[in-house]
């Protein structure tokens, strides 16, 4: 957004790192309340137990018409925390599903959110204007795919598509830091090793931060993956490699899936007044089908979504 051209503001508990968003020429007042003043929208981007009392606190210090949202890796706590708030109107559940595995402003780019998949939560009522309004600067300026999902819905997705990963690449780069052979390991080590525990370096809090918040769902989705790993296992056991080569075919087609998906316009409209219903049913509809918005236009009387569904196998 800073390099966009829009007026930025940045702010961080730590004086350090306010320092060093000076030095690179965005502006870190030292008090959070001047931060955030007279702002159209802000994104709260502290560790998860932080985020509902400085959703409290940032929605005191700032006007009804700003807009509040969260970078948070799980949605259904802060989601109904934020409506117990009274907060609903104008605070939009958020997700970017990008990164890196380091943190900090040192691991800020500026291209690091083009063409990720931005899970937006839309509500009925007053809460689908601060949605629609969220989705366009989402698309406009940091060209994001928005996924539109309830939060229930995506942290039941974001359990597998990225927390169970990161068990897993604990797992495996946690064993081999524990193997005797590991500097031989580690010399060994190229493409598999390295994109199978890239987010093992994410900051250890931070990970168990978001599994624990999930920890229902990681589980139940983390047995199925056991499931599956047992079923590698017993091929291997049995010497049977039609069926070892069987289960790999199964896990290539959702590789191929991923690499290959292909789109088809979706493209509707709805009255901007009402209870927007069933604008939200059709927006949550599309996120869990996979699909995601690429634009959004607002007119007095119709709101315009140009959306784009994958195409069935």
């Amino acid at each position: 957004m800073y390099a966009a051209g829009i007026d930025v503001v940045g702010w961080d508990p730590d004086e350090a790192t306010r320092r060093e968003m000076r030095r690179v020429g965005v502006p870190a007042p030292d008090r959070l309340v001047e931060a955030v003043a007279d702002r159209d929208v802000v994104f709260l981007c502290g560790p998860l137990p932080t985020l509902p009392a400085t959703l409290v606190e940032v929605a005191a210090m700032t006007g009804e018409r700003c807009v509040l949202t969260d970078v948070g890796s799980t949605k259904e706590q802060v989601a109904a925390f934020a409506a117990a708030q009274g907060l609903t109107h104008r605070f939009v559940p958020g997700h970017p599903m990008a990164g890196t595995d380091r943190a900090g402003l040192t691991a800020a780019r500026a291209d690091l959110l083009t063409g990720a998949a931005w899970v937006l939560c839309p509500a009925s009522g007053p809460a689908t204007t601060a949605f629609r309004w969220l989705a366009e600067l989402l698309v406009e300026i940091f060209e994001a795919r928005v996924v539109p999902m309830s939060a229930p819905e995506h942290d039941s997705v974001a359990a597998l598509a990225s927390h169970v990963p990161h068990l897993l690449a604990g797992a495996l780069a946690g064993a081999v830091q524990r193997a005797p052979l590991r500097d031989a390991i580690l010399a060994l080590a190229a493409g598999s090793f390295s994109d199978g525990t890239r987010v093992a370096g994410t900051p250890a809090d931070r990970t168990a931060n978001m599994l624990l918040g999930n920890r229902v769902r990681v589980l139940r989705e983390l047995a199925e993956v056991t499931a599956f790993l047992d079923d590698l296992t017993a091929a291997l056991r049995a010497d049977d490699a039609p069926a070892l080569a069987a289960r790999y075919d199964e896990a290539r087609a959702s590789r191929a899936a991923l690499r290959d998906r292909r789109f088809d316009a979706d493209d509707r409209q709805f009255p901007a007044g009402g209870d927007h219903a069933a604008e939200v049913s059709w927006l949550r509809e599309l996120g869990v089908a996979g699909g995601h918005l690429r634009g959004l236009r607002v007119d007095a009387d119709t709101v315009s979504y140009a959306a784009r569904r994958p195409v069935a196998d």
